[in-house]
């Protein structure tokens, strides 16, 4: 990182991941992906969402994963306790949650979808951030940073602080927990996941 008000994007990470698994009877996939579609708009009206997907299952006969990201506990919260969402659960048929993850911060870049192994030790979460941290860094200061000097300090620090937090979710992350699963969670072997629709 390069600057201290860059670097809160990452250590003071507040955002929360829920992914719940669902197990579809056969036959009945496009009512349940209608469904979902229904709960991930749902949640999008919601303060405080920050974006979500629903994930193909990877075996046949497997879960399909549902995929929502909050802001903070709060936000999540509003969005567990939220008549829509109960109006919504209320009428699922021929589906239903087989298990539930809460992710706080990092967390939630190395959790695999619908996986129940416990993420891997601090120390590797660290090295694996810093391994993608660096290259958005370098290339932001590059190429970013000369492009937004007219701006006010703190508009510059939001543009960057906004890009780099798409870029580590969505480009940076995703590649460095995939090259590294088998150092991060030995004995996992690594298994690509389909996405339903873009978070």
């Amino acid at each position: 990182m390069t600057t201290s008000s860059e670097n809160t994007v990452l250590t003071s990470r507040g955002d929360m991941a829920l992914i719940a698994a669902r197990v579809v009877e056969q036959g009945h996939e496009e009512a349940f992906q209608g469904w979902a579609r229904d709960v991930l708009a749902a949640a999008a009206t919601l303060p405080g969402h920050l974006g979500g997907g629903l994930f193909r299952p990877v075996d046949d006969g497997g879960p399909w994963i549902v995929v929502h990201r909050f802001r903070d506990r709060d936000a999540l919260g509003r969005w567990l306790k939220s008549p829509v969402r109960q109006l919504l659960f209320a009428h699922q048929e021929h589906h239903h949650e087989v298990a539930r993850r809460e992710l706080a911060g990092l967390e939630a870049w190395f959790a695999e979808p619908g996986g129940t192994a416990p993420p891997p030790p601090r120390w590797k979460t660290a090295v694996s951030s810093a391994i993608g941290i660096f290259p958005i860094s370098l290339l932001g200061s590059l190429y970013l940073t000369p492009s937004l000097t007219a701006l006010p300090q703190v508009a510059r620090t939001a543009v960057f602080a906004l890009l780099f937090s798409v870029l580590m979710t969505y480009a940076a992350m995703p590649v460095v927990t995939r090259v590294l699963r088998r150092w991060l969670s030995p004995g996992t072997p690594s298994r690509p996941v389909h996405k339903e629709s873009p978070p």
